[in-house]
């Protein structure tokens, strides 16, 4: 197996979070993402900040999101996708 010892842009590393944070890829692009960590202090600070959020999002049910919450979150979701 041939590793990419390309450096990883800040880019990449925001498509690749969720799975960074997850565990869930592969070993190589799991490399190439914290040896930008050790570069990078925005994007520590980013990936920190995904971490936070992922940990309190799974504790969220229905009725802690007040329906205004849900209504603008939803119109924003659909703003992007159109975009």
């Amino acid at each position: 197996m041939t590793v990419d010892l390309e450096q990883l842009s800040c880019q990449e590393l925001v498509e690749l979070v969720t799975g960074f944070v997850e565990g869930a890829l592969a070993p190589d692009e799991r490399e190439r993402i914290e040896r930008h960590l050790d570069t990078c202090d925005g994007c520590r600070t980013y990936v920190e900040q995904m971490r936070q959020v992922i940990e309190l999002t799974g504790r969220l049910t229905l009725d802690d999101v007040p329906p205004e919450a849900e209504r603008a979150l939803l119109e924003a979701f659909r703003g992007w996708r159109a975009s």
